[in-house]
Protein backbone atom coordinates (compact mmCIF):
# COMPACT_ATOMS: atom_id res chain seq x y z
CA UNK A 1 0.00 0.00 0.00
CA UNK A 2 1.67 3.24 -1.44
CA UNK A 3 0.53 6.61 0.28
CA UNK A 4 0.41 9.99 -1.10
CA UNK A 5 1.16 13.67 -0.38
CA UNK A 6 0.53 14.73 2.49
CA UNK A 7 -1.16 11.47 3.97
CA UNK A 8 1.24 8.65 4.92
CA UNK A 9 0.27 5.08 5.77
CA UNK A 10 -2.38 5.84 8.32
CA UNK A 11 -4.88 6.76 5.20
CA UNK A 12 -4.70 2.79 4.35
CA UNK A 13 -5.53 1.70 7.94
CA UNK A 14 -8.79 0.65 7.69
CA UNK A 15 -7.69 -1.58 4.39
CA UNK A 16 -4.77 -3.14 6.46
CA UNK A 17 -7.29 -4.18 8.93
CA UNK A 18 -9.41 -6.20 5.92
CA UNK A 19 -7.29 -7.33 3.56
CA UNK A 20 -4.67 -8.83 6.68
CA UNK A 21 -6.90 -10.84 7.42
CA UNK A 22 -5.91 -13.35 4.26
CA UNK A 23 -2.47 -11.39 2.93
CA UNK A 24 0.35 -10.01 4.02
CA UNK A 25 0.23 -6.51 4.59
CA UNK A 26 3.15 -3.68 3.92
CA UNK A 27 1.93 0.02 4.41
CA UNK A 28 4.42 1.72 3.79
CA UNK A 29 5.57 5.22 4.95
CA UNK A 30 7.75 7.42 2.61
CA UNK A 31 11.23 8.83 3.90
CA UNK A 32 10.33 12.15 5.17
CA UNK A 33 6.33 11.14 5.88
CA UNK A 34 4.02 9.50 8.57
CA UNK A 35 6.39 7.53 11.18
CA UNK A 36 9.70 7.02 8.82
CA UNK A 37 12.86 9.61 9.61
CA UNK A 38 12.51 12.84 8.36
CA UNK A 39 16.06 14.56 7.17
CA UNK A 40 16.61 17.98 6.28
CA UNK A 41 19.09 17.65 3.43
CA UNK A 42 17.60 14.55 1.77
CA UNK A 43 16.63 14.93 -2.22
CA UNK A 44 12.90 14.26 -2.07
CA UNK A 45 12.55 13.19 -5.23
CA UNK A 46 10.96 10.79 -7.21
CA UNK A 47 13.44 8.56 -8.52
CA UNK A 48 14.77 8.33 -4.95
CA UNK A 49 11.34 7.42 -3.49
CA UNK A 50 10.97 4.61 -6.03
CA UNK A 51 14.72 3.51 -4.96
CA UNK A 52 13.69 3.01 -1.52
CA UNK A 53 10.80 1.29 -2.36
CA UNK A 54 12.21 -1.29 -4.27
CA UNK A 55 14.97 -1.61 -1.23
CA UNK A 56 12.43 -2.22 0.77
CA UNK A 57 10.91 -4.47 -1.21
CA UNK A 58 14.29 -6.42 -1.74
CA UNK A 59 15.17 -6.34 1.93
CA UNK A 60 11.89 -7.87 2.68
CA UNK A 61 12.44 -10.50 0.28
CA UNK A 62 8.96 -9.73 -1.61
CA UNK A 63 8.97 -10.75 -5.08
CA UNK A 64 5.63 -10.91 -6.28
CA UNK A 65 3.05 -8.57 -4.92
CA UNK A 66 -0.35 -6.91 -5.57
CA UNK A 67 -0.35 -3.07 -5.06
CA UNK A 68 -2.56 -0.50 -3.94
CA UNK A 69 -1.71 2.96 -4.69
CA UNK A 70 -3.04 6.23 -4.04
CA UNK A 71 -1.76 10.36 -5.04
CA UNK A 72 2.16 10.20 -5.19
CA UNK A 73 2.08 6.37 -4.61
CA UNK A 74 1.15 6.07 -8.37
CA UNK A 75 4.21 7.10 -9.64
CA UNK A 76 6.11 6.05 -6.96
CA UNK A 77 4.57 2.21 -7.10
CA UNK A 78 4.25 2.02 -10.68
CA UNK A 79 8.06 3.22 -10.94
CA UNK A 80 8.73 0.40 -8.97
CA UNK A 81 6.59 -2.24 -10.67
CA UNK A 82 7.13 -1.06 -14.09
CA UNK A 83 10.56 -2.10 -13.99
CA UNK A 84 9.58 -5.97 -13.18
CA UNK A 85 6.09 -6.07 -14.61
CA UNK A 86 6.15 -9.68 -13.89
CA UNK A 87 6.02 -9.17 -10.04
CA UNK A 88 2.44 -7.50 -10.32
CA UNK A 89 -0.09 -9.37 -9.23
CA UNK A 90 -2.88 -6.96 -9.51
CA UNK A 91 -3.30 -3.55 -8.45
CA UNK A 92 -5.50 -0.86 -7.19
CA UNK A 93 -5.68 2.26 -8.49
CA UNK A 94 -7.37 5.60 -6.47
CA UNK A 95 -7.17 8.63 -7.84
CA UNK A 96 -3.57 8.96 -8.32
CA UNK A 97 -1.27 9.24 -11.74
CA UNK A 98 1.90 7.83 -13.34
CA UNK A 99 1.72 9.76 -16.35
CA UNK A 100 2.98 13.11 -17.53
CA UNK A 101 -0.06 16.21 -17.36
CA UNK A 102 0.64 20.01 -17.25
CA UNK A 103 -2.79 20.01 -15.41
CA UNK A 104 -2.07 21.74 -11.76
CA UNK A 105 -4.47 23.28 -9.62
CA UNK A 106 -3.71 27.01 -8.48
CA UNK A 107 -3.84 26.06 -5.17
CA UNK A 108 -0.83 23.57 -5.55
CA UNK A 109 0.94 25.76 -7.94
CA UNK A 110 1.24 28.73 -5.22
CA UNK A 111 2.89 26.30 -2.85
CA UNK A 112 5.43 26.27 -5.29
CA UNK A 113 6.55 29.56 -5.31
CA UNK A 114 9.69 30.56 -4.03
CA UNK A 115 9.90 31.55 -0.73
CA UNK A 116 5.94 32.39 -0.65
CA UNK A 117 5.34 28.42 -1.05
CA UNK A 118 7.88 27.27 1.36
CA UNK A 119 6.43 29.60 4.18
CA UNK A 120 2.76 28.64 3.14
CA UNK A 121 3.99 24.47 3.13
CA UNK A 122 6.12 24.47 5.97
CA UNK A 123 5.80 27.55 8.21
CA UNK A 124 1.78 27.58 8.26
CA UNK A 125 1.26 23.98 7.45
CA UNK A 126 -0.98 25.35 4.26
CA UNK A 127 -0.75 22.39 2.14
CA UNK A 128 -1.43 19.07 5.06
CA UNK A 129 -3.55 21.59 6.84
CA UNK A 130 -6.16 22.25 4.57
CA UNK A 131 -6.18 18.74 2.87
CA UNK A 132 -7.83 17.48 5.66
CA UNK A 133 -11.27 18.71 4.56
CA UNK A 134 -10.61 19.56 1.02
CA UNK A 135 -9.68 16.13 0.04
CA UNK A 136 -12.63 15.28 1.44
CA UNK A 137 -16.65 15.72 1.10
CA UNK A 138 -17.62 14.26 4.27
CA UNK A 139 -16.08 15.50 7.16
CA UNK A 140 -13.44 14.19 9.37
CA UNK A 141 -13.84 13.44 12.58
CA UNK A 142 -11.87 15.96 14.42
CA UNK A 143 -9.30 12.22 16.01
CA UNK A 144 -8.62 11.73 12.36
CA UNK A 145 -7.77 14.62 11.35
CA UNK A 146 -5.62 14.98 14.19
CA UNK A 147 -3.64 11.89 13.09
CA UNK A 148 -3.12 12.68 9.20
CA UNK A 149 -1.13 15.64 10.93
CA UNK A 150 -0.10 14.58 13.68
CA UNK A 151 3.49 13.86 11.47
CA UNK A 152 3.51 17.01 10.03
CA UNK A 153 3.75 19.52 13.18
CA UNK A 154 6.57 21.87 12.56
CA UNK A 155 8.18 23.08 10.03
CA UNK A 156 11.12 20.42 10.21
CA UNK A 157 8.60 17.77 10.02
CA UNK A 158 6.70 19.05 6.92
CA UNK A 159 9.90 18.91 5.03
CA UNK A 160 9.04 16.05 2.37
CA UNK A 161 5.45 17.44 1.83
CA UNK A 162 7.37 20.66 0.85
CA UNK A 163 9.83 18.00 -1.31
CA UNK A 164 6.39 16.17 -2.94
CA UNK A 165 5.19 19.86 -4.01
CA UNK A 166 8.34 21.04 -5.45
CA UNK A 167 8.77 17.31 -7.27
CA UNK A 168 5.98 18.31 -9.70
CA UNK A 169 7.51 17.81 -13.12
CA UNK A 170 5.70 19.89 -15.74
CA UNK A 171 7.43 20.25 -18.32
CA UNK A 172 11.16 18.55 -19.61
CA UNK A 173 13.39 20.74 -17.73
CA UNK A 174 12.45 19.17 -14.20
CA UNK A 175 14.80 16.94 -12.88
CA UNK A 176 12.12 14.41 -12.27
CA UNK A 177 10.57 14.93 -15.85
CA UNK A 178 13.20 11.84 -17.23
CA UNK A 179 11.98 9.28 -14.14
CA UNK A 180 8.27 10.18 -14.86
CA UNK A 181 8.79 9.52 -18.18
CA UNK A 182 10.08 5.64 -17.55
CA UNK A 183 7.48 5.48 -15.68
CA UNK A 184 4.88 6.12 -17.80
CA UNK A 185 6.82 4.11 -20.29
CA UNK A 186 6.24 1.15 -18.13
CA UNK A 187 2.46 1.35 -17.28
CA UNK A 188 1.93 -0.21 -21.47
CA UNK A 189 4.25 -3.66 -19.69
CA UNK A 190 2.46 -3.95 -16.88
CA UNK A 191 -0.92 -3.06 -19.53
CA UNK A 192 0.49 -5.96 -21.67
CA UNK A 193 0.12 -8.51 -19.02
CA UNK A 194 -3.56 -7.89 -18.39
CA UNK A 195 -3.24 -8.44 -14.37
CA UNK A 196 -6.45 -7.62 -12.66
CA UNK A 197 -6.96 -3.50 -12.36
CA UNK A 198 -9.16 -2.54 -9.67
CA UNK A 199 -9.91 1.87 -10.29
CA UNK A 200 -12.01 3.25 -7.59
CA UNK A 201 -12.22 6.94 -7.97
CA UNK A 202 -13.30 10.09 -5.91
CA UNK A 203 -15.06 12.33 -8.60
CA UNK A 204 -14.86 15.88 -6.47
CA UNK A 205 -11.21 15.47 -6.40
CA UNK A 206 -9.59 19.04 -7.13
CA UNK A 207 -6.43 17.64 -8.38
CA UNK A 208 -6.49 14.40 -9.72
CA UNK A 209 -10.21 15.21 -11.59
CA UNK A 210 -12.13 13.23 -14.22
CA UNK A 211 -9.30 13.44 -16.69
CA UNK A 212 -6.95 11.30 -15.05
CA UNK A 213 -10.00 8.42 -14.26
CA UNK A 214 -10.39 8.72 -18.02
CA UNK A 215 -6.81 8.48 -19.28
CA UNK A 216 -6.46 5.32 -16.74
CA UNK A 217 -9.38 3.54 -18.74
CA UNK A 218 -7.31 4.40 -21.57
CA UNK A 219 -4.66 2.56 -20.64
CA UNK A 220 -6.06 -0.66 -18.57
CA UNK A 221 -8.64 -0.57 -20.95
CA UNK A 222 -9.53 -4.29 -18.96
CA UNK A 223 -9.95 -2.69 -15.65
CA UNK A 224 -12.54 -2.95 -13.41
CA UNK A 225 -13.74 0.92 -12.83
CA UNK A 226 -15.68 2.51 -10.10
CA UNK A 227 -16.72 6.22 -9.94
CA UNK A 228 -17.60 7.59 -7.33
CA UNK A 229 -19.49 11.18 -8.36
CA UNK A 230 -19.59 12.37 -4.24
CA UNK A 231 -16.57 11.04 -2.95
CA UNK A 232 -13.33 13.56 -2.72
CA UNK A 233 -9.71 12.84 -3.27
CA UNK A 234 -9.01 11.21 0.16
CA UNK A 235 -11.65 8.66 -1.71
CA UNK A 236 -11.41 5.39 0.99
CA UNK A 237 -12.59 8.19 3.97
CA UNK A 238 -15.34 9.36 1.58
CA UNK A 239 -16.68 5.74 0.03
CA UNK A 240 -15.46 3.33 2.37
CA UNK A 241 -18.11 1.15 2.89
CA UNK A 242 -18.49 0.74 -0.81
CA UNK A 243 -14.99 0.07 -1.76
CA UNK A 244 -14.77 -2.55 1.05
CA UNK A 245 -16.66 -4.66 -0.70
CA UNK A 246 -15.49 -4.47 -3.82
CA UNK A 247 -11.54 -4.75 -2.22
CA UNK A 248 -12.57 -7.82 -0.62
CA UNK A 249 -13.83 -9.50 -3.85
CA UNK A 250 -11.11 -8.16 -5.88
CA UNK A 251 -8.22 -9.86 -3.52
CA UNK A 252 -10.39 -13.01 -3.75
CA UNK A 253 -10.36 -13.57 -6.88
CA UNK A 254 -14.15 -13.12 -7.64
CA UNK A 255 -13.89 -9.38 -9.56
CA UNK A 256 -11.13 -10.12 -11.94
CA UNK A 257 -12.79 -12.24 -14.52
CA UNK A 258 -14.30 -9.40 -16.75
CA UNK A 259 -14.30 -5.47 -16.85
CA UNK A 260 -16.99 -2.76 -15.84
CA UNK A 261 -16.73 0.48 -15.82
CA UNK A 262 -18.82 3.56 -15.11
CA UNK A 263 -18.64 6.87 -16.27
CA UNK A 264 -18.59 10.29 -14.88
CA UNK A 265 -21.73 12.64 -15.92
CA UNK A 266 -21.31 14.83 -19.01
Amino acid sequence: MVHGNPTWSYYYRHLVTLLSRTNRVVAVDHLGCGLSDKPQNYPYQLKNHIDNLQALLTQLQITSYSMIVHDWGGAIGLGVAGKTPQALEKLVILNTAAFRSQRIPWRIQLCRWPFIGKLLVRGLNGFAGPAVFMAVTRRLRPEVAQAYLAPYDCWDNRVAVDGFVRDIPLNSTHPSYETLVRVEEGLQALADRDIPVLVCWGGRDFCFNDHFYLEWQKRFPHAQCHYFKEAGHYVLEDALPVIRPLLEDFFSGVSGSSAKCNQPAQ
